[in-house]
């Protein structure tokens, strides 16, 4: 027990140094002025539209969505990268070594990634509600909801991240096997207009993945009550959003370990070489 505590600890610890490194970092910084940047101006263009017939702001739609797929893609892409390249560098081998190793390894990866949601957060929600009126329609009780959607879809999808990262064959594959499919899962799961637009099958494929439902809770905290009535079922459906988005929770913490476990036997230092060299012809 006291060696798993002792992982743990080491996880957030790294976790938190990480995040650190990443706001010195240049690449990192502009990363966040861009994506921030490009939300703000699309929101600035389309500030006097409104979604048809509803008389709701497309700002006040389009923001809370637009928060809701930055953090399904970067919690799902961002951990994929991560594992790919760590597993080719061999920094994975190296915590397999150690007791209880991958634990830790994890538990930094969680903590990374999810205080690397908090720049992007305020890069993005600091100009908003400077530059728009009736952002937070919803006051207090909305940023609580902001909390636990949030929460629970980290849950539900840096798994997904974790899954992708330890099943692709190398990191050049992530942008196919990881985000492609989470650039089509966005596209049709309502973040930019409502998802009654689709045909209907592709309705319900959208709300089986977890991206969809942060949309509809992120949605649910900022806008009024009586939005809903653009939504499917005329209702935020919290309850169901909280199921959906647990059961993504739950068996991403059955599966994944399983898969990481799996990677981490076939893992060896000529796997390592072999992996480096093929990186190094890749870039040449």
């Amino acid at each position: 027990m006291s060696a798993t505590r002792t992982a743990v600890g080491l996880g957030v610890r790294r976790g938190w140094t990480e995040f650190l490194l990443s706001l010195r970092s240049p690449q990192d910084q502009g990363f966040y002025l861009f994506v921030g940047g490009g939300t703000l101006l699309y929101l600035w263009f389309n500030r006097d539209e409104q979604l048809e017939g509803t008389g709701i702001s497309l700002v006040a739609y389009s923001l809370p969505s637009v928060l809701a797929a930055l953090l399904a893609f970067g919690v799902v892409v961002g951990p994929a990268f991560s594992l790919a390249m760590e597993r080719e560098d061999g920094t994975l081998l190296r915590h397999k070594a150690l007791p209880h190793g991958m634990q830790g390894y994890v538990t930094g990866q969680l903590v990374y990634h999810s205080l690397g949601l908090l720049p992007m957060l305020l890069v993005i929600l600091v100009p908003s509600f400077l530059l728009f009126d009736g952002v937070m329609e919803r006051g207090a009780e909305g940023w609580l909801t902001v909390a636990w959607v949030v929460a629970l879809g980290l849950l539900a999808t840096l798994p997904l991240g974790m899954v992708i990262g330890s099943l692709v064959p190398s990191t050049q594959k992530v942008t196919t096997w990881g985000m492609l499919p989470v650039i089509v899962v966005t596209a049709i799961s309502g973040i930019f207009f409502p998802v009654q637009a689709l045909w209907g099958w592709v309705q319900g494929l959208a709300q089986v993945f977890p991206t969809y439902w942060i949309g509809l809770g992120m949605r649910s905290a900022f806008l009024p009550d009586a939005a809903a009535a653009v939504e499917l079922g005329d209702s935020w459906r919290t309850g169901t959003t909280v199921l959906v988005l647990a059961a993504w929770a739950v068996a991403g913490l059955l599966v994944t370990p399983r898969v990481l476990r799996r990677m981490a036997r076939r893992q060896s230092g000529s796997q390592v070489a072999a992996a480096r060299d093929a990186a190094a012809q890749w870039v040449r």
